[in-house]
């Protein structure tokens, strides 16, 4: 199991959504992506899209200077 980061701070929708995608492309299934984003609307676009692409998402946190943090689990659908 590999983990990864993602910053995608200050990137309104949809890209936080599009870089997780493009950076899940990259990783086995069981990787773990740990994505920081400052944009709200995240924290219902990227649990959405995995529950759509057979991923999971592990956690979420609120870090310094209003970033969530993300925390994805790749599922058998790495390639979507």
């Amino acid at each position: 199991m590999a983990r990864a980061t993602l910053d995608a701070r200050r990137l309104l929708c949809p890209l936080p959504v599009i870089r997780t995608q493009e950076r899940v492309k990259g990783l086995a299934p069981g990787d773990v992506l740990e994505v920081t984003c400052t944009d709200p609307g995240a924290l219902h676009d990227i649990p959405a899209w995995c529950r759509l692409n057979g991923h999971r998402i592990a956690s979420t946190a609120d870090g310094a200077d209003y970033e969530l943090v993300i925390t994805v689990v790749v599922g058998g659908a790495a390639s979507s």
